[in-house]
């Protein structure tokens, strides 16, 4: 299975066929085409927006919380201290902005930057139904199966959230999809200078998002030098791409320049120096494959082997003699950013002591989509017995690497602190919301596989089946992770932040926040104060300033809140709020008011 040489050769092939019985509906439905992308993407951006119905706060603390800082600052909003944390970049903030200028209370921003997510993610279909189309799928497959795409959990989950991955997967696809209209087209040199521009232009910004970026970066760059080098395109085009990448480049380094002394003020977690540590020792690189693989499992487990038949086509592709050159160069981009994402997030990982480390999906979400789509293309149009090799060594796969990820990770995998969020998709196929179970869950995506199969057998209504089982699964997750997961999370965040009681609706005091208070109920309230930075002090040591309207003093959830103000509170000072943080029966803050 591979991509057509050129985009344009579906449409060519149809143009050249002879007239069949029902070419007027044919061509009507061609022309009525565009509607029905419109009028998908609309109901894509509903399904997101009544999915978000329940969510008002972030609950994947800090990732979210991270973004939403940047882009209060972009807009000229306060800041937070979220030195040794890591890096938010500012380009997927950029995009919140909107949300910030239209409103400031924060549960209306979070409402706001939802339906900004639903705009974006929608975008999975019209775009998919580009890529499936070159795949060589028919209209009407591709965009049910463009559909299908945009409600896979690493397109539709995410985008429930303040995250990167909400925006990443269009952004790559679109990427893709640029790369191969430019390389492989055979349009005007202003059509190929528009589309290799248009590429750099989304490798560029991703680098902005998140540090994932940087591959699709490398691979722009690397693409546009072989491009030039190798005449694939006028070179009128590579100049125009190598422009657009300087510009967004620079462009991206100085707003993120801009954020980094606002919200880093002391210094980041240096991911930087965990990647050169771990890949330059032994003990480093076992690691970073270890979770590498761990990554490698979840993408053929969750999809029930799709991700492996499409990893196997595009390596074949990039393989095989036949290949024209440019369509090797774009399959070569592609594996390179799948292993190259895979290995350096697992380099770059601290041991955080959670399972999360060693079986993650997220990280690979951004090409997930692109995976799914060249195995479902493999699927329905590959012969039969064509399939039993790819179907086979794709369960292989997925068996040899469950055995590395249990070899290496070990009881870890039960005793390491277990995140719910961290697991929307295993958590359905085992049924389980409690522990991560390695061997059901890959039970389960070799079922699934082997349903895939079975359904996909009867020539007309295979591939209808093949749609309805991936939409349903896909739906099923999302519905009990926002259920299961993200809602508990929900309330639970608006309980512990809600300052209703602490700062009557229109004032603005001034705040001052105990360092000490954990960062999971911190970070939460500094959001929660969206007029002013909050003053930070030492409460081990010095009692809180008296020139502010409202202190938040760390409470240890035993002591007496009156004494949580370290000396005693001065003469008209009144506990206002006594909260415990993540831990209903744990550490968390007294509120103070003046």
């Amino acid at each position: 299975m591979t991509l057509t040489p050129s985009p344009s050769a579906p449409v060519r092939a149809a143009e050249q066929a002879p007239p069949a019985r029902g070419g007027r509906f044919a061509a009507l439905a061609a022309r009525r085409l565009p509607l029905a992308l419109v009028l998908g993407w609309v109901a894509q951006v509903a399904l997101r927006v009544w999915f978000s119905r329940g969510q008002s706060m972030p609950v994947a603390s800090p990732d979210e919380l991270g973004y939403l800082f940047s882009a209060r600052v972009l807009t000229g909003g306060p800041g937070a201290d979220l030195s040794y944390g890591t890096v938010y970049r500012g380009g997927y903030p950029l995009l919140l902005a909107p949300a910030f200028w239209l409103a400031h209370r924060p549960d209306t921003v979070y409402e706001i930057m939802l339906v900004i997510n639903a705009l974006v993610s929608a975008l999975m279909l019209p775009l998919g139904y580009l890529l499936l189309r070159r795949l060589g799928l028919t209209r009407r497959r591709a965009y049910v199966f463009g559909h299908v795409m945009a409600v896979l959990p690493a397109v539709l989950f995410f985008s429930e959230f303040a995250l990167t991955d909400a925006v990443l997967p269009v952004v790559t696809l679109g990427w893709l999809l640029c790369v191969h209209s430019w390389l492989t087209g055979t349009g005007s040199v202003r059509a190929a200078s528009l589309q290799a521009a248009g590429a750099s232009a989304l490798a560029a910004y991703a680098y902005a998002c998140h540090t994932r970026g940087v591959l699709l970066l490398a691979a722009q760059g690397a693409l546009l030098l072989a491009a030039l080098a190798l005449r694939w395109r006028p070179w009128r085009a590579q100049a125009a791409g190598l422009a657009a990448l300087a510009a967004v480049t620079g462009a991206g380094m100085a707003m993120n320049a801009r954020l980094l002394p606002v919200l880093y003020p002391h210094g980041d977690n240096k991911l930087g120096h965990n990647l050169a540590v771990r890949l330059t020792s032994p003990d480093g690189w076992g690691w970073t494959l270890g979770l590498a693989t761990g990554q490698l499992w979840c993408q053929l487990a969750i999809t029930g082997g799709m991700a492996g038949l499409g990893l196997l086509a595009i390596g074949r592709v990039a393989v095989r003699r036949r290949t024209p050159g440019p369509l090797r160069a774009v399959a070569l981009a592609l594996l390179a950013i799948v292993a190259g994402v895979a290995v350096a997030t697992s380099a770059a990982l601290p041991d955080e002591h959670r399972i999360g480390n060693y079986v993650y999906a997220r990280y690979l979400a951004m090409v997930l989509p692109i995976l799914f789509a060249v195995g479902v293309a493999t699927l329905l149009r590959k012969p039969r017995r064509s399939l039993l090799w790819p179907a086979a060594t794709t369960a292989l796969a997925l068996v040899g690497t469950a055995v590395v990820v249990d070899r290496f990770a070990g009881d870890r995998l039960s005793t390491y602190d277990y995140q719910p969020y961290d697991f929307p998709e295993t958590s359905l196929l085992t049924w389980n919301w409690t522990e991560f179970r390695l061997w059901p869950a890959t039970v389960a995506g070799l079922a699934l596989l082997g349903l895939a199969l079975l359904a996909s057998r009867p020539r007309r209504s295979g591939p209808a089946l093949v749609a309805a089982l991936y939409a349903a699964l896909g739906l099923a997750i999302v519905t009990t992770a926002l259920d299961r997961i993200s809602g508990p999370l929900n309330r639970q965040s608006v309980a512990v932040s809600d300052l209703r009681a602490v700062v009557p609706r229109g004032q603005h005091p001034s705040v001052a926040i105990d360092w000490s208070i954990p960062w999971d109920v911190r970070l939460p309230l500094g959001y929660r104060v969206w007029w002013t930075d909050m003053t930070g002090y030492a409460g081990w040591n010095s009692p809180p300033p008296t020139n502010v309207g409202v202190v938040f003093a760390v409470w240890d959830g035993r002591q007496a809140p009156a004494t949580t103000w370290r000396g005693g509170a001065p003469a008209g000072w009144r506990v206002a709020a006594v909260r415990h943080g993540v831990d209903p029966n744990g550490p968390g803050f007294v509120a103070w008011t003046h």
